[in-house]
């Protein structure tokens, strides 16, 4: 994206800082690290790093989360973002970030007034000679698409790639249509024929039938193909911009695969990543 519009996405998110309300009350420290730190005029994703406390209603809504397969951070990164796309938030991970020698620069600490952040943001010199920050954990195998994907799950796939843990494809996905009948009415029960989800959900499931998986044997995001399934009886899980990632692991050591399709919109293309677990010895 342009430097212009990433320097509003974060003013925008200043603005939602200010208003100080839950959860985001609870963040004591906002740090940039990335492309736009170096002043490049075009940036990849704006890479925020993001240090909190917690308090009893974080506590039961991550203890919510972690039961039922859902993002715990989903509500600190909406309320940071809104409804802009851009910002790749990394949760508690300063420590290792600075362990790998990784620059980051502080932009708001809590008890600053949002005005010294915003001057630091000014102070952040725009340089045509900086060119955008090459990404790190990145493999053949996924290199074209991974400006398109977050620090995290870089670093996923480049674990399981380098330990032998699982095989991850990345490629096109072409616009398509499942043959299967309930998958269809399982789309229409979820979505609007010009939602992204289901032209994603959509694309995705027509794939994977062309491989021959049997899709009432598969989970899309986070819900059974199959009435009355439960996870063992699943082959494939199907996520759709990164909504569930955080579970991936957890399929992948049950011997089961994980399809993910990128961030949707209504007309760009599509991308997806397959990743399917190595059996064990």
């Amino acid at each position: 994206m342009k430097r212009e519009r990433a320097t509003a996405t974060l003013h925008e998110m200043l603005d939602r800082l200010e208003q100080n309300i839950w959860p985001l009350d609870l963040i004591t420290e906002v740090h940039l690290f990335g492309s736009y730190i170096r002043g490049a005029l075009e940036v990849g994703d704006i890479d925020v790093v993001i240090q909190h406390t917690t308090d009893e209603r974080w506590t039961q809504h991550s203890l919510s989360a972690l039961f039922s397969g859902r993002d715990g951070y989903a509500p600190m990164r909406q309320a940071l973002r809104g409804n802009r796309r851009g910002v790749s938030f990394q949760f508690q991970e300063r420590q290792a970030l600075e362990k790998e020698g990784i620059e980051l620069l502080l932009l708001w600490r809590q008890g600053e007034p949002i005005t010294i952040a915003r001057q630091r943001l000014a102070a952040i010199t725009p340089d045509a000679a900086a060119g955008r920050a090459p990404r790190d954990h990145v493999l053949p195998t996924y290199e074209a698409i991974a400006d398109q994907l977050p620090r995290p799950v870089r670093i996923d796939l480049h674990r399981w790639s380098t330990e032998g843990t699982a095989t991850v494809a990345a490629f096109a996905l072409s616009d398509a249509q499942p043959r299967s009948a309930a998958a269809l009415e399982h789309m229409d029960d979820r979505w609007t024929s010009n939602s992204p989800l289901r032209r994603a959900a959509a694309a995705a499931l027509a794939h994977l039938e062309n491989t021959g998986l049997e899709l009432g044997r598969a989970e899309v995001h986070g819900r059974y193909m199959t009435p009355g399934a439960s996870d063992h009886m699943i082959d494939c899980f199907v996520d759709l911009g990164w909504r569930y990632w955080s579970k991936a692991q957890c399929y992948l050591d049950d011997g089961q695969a994980w399809f993910e399709v990128l961030p949707a919109t209504a007309r760009q293309p599509l991308h997806a990543l397959h990743i399917t677990p190595v059996p064990r010895a």
